[in-house]
């Protein structure tokens, strides 16, 4: 299982057009096979900041979402709506031995 956590800081004159763009992405991308969960979590204590947190079955199945038609249009996009770079952290969901 791969889990992906990637954060977004959002320019706050751009938040309302960042959260209609990436509602498509996010519905796309559930229906993806592969993908256990896709989820926009917004930051508590920080305007503007989002962190999309991604689980899917595989490295396949992450190629795969990468290289989808939705999800490359997001990214295309994505730069007009952003304050900062995004940060994005890959983790391998397997349990650690006890």
């Amino acid at each position: 299982m791969i889990i992906i956590h990637a954060g977004f800081k959002v320019n706050a004159e751009k938040e309302n057009d960042f959260l209609n763009e990436i509602r498509s992405l996010v519905a796309a991308s559930r229906a993806e096979s592969g993908n256990i969960s896709y989820d926009l979590m917004k930051d508590t204590e920080q305007d503007g900041a989002y962190t999309m947190v991604e689980v899917w079955e595989s490295d396949e199945a992450v190629a795969a979402h990468n290289s989808s038609e939705h999800f490359t249009s997001f990214v295309g996009k994505a730069p007009q709506f952003m304050a900062a770079p995004l940060q994005v952290k890959m983790f391998n969901g397997k349990p650690l031995e006890k």
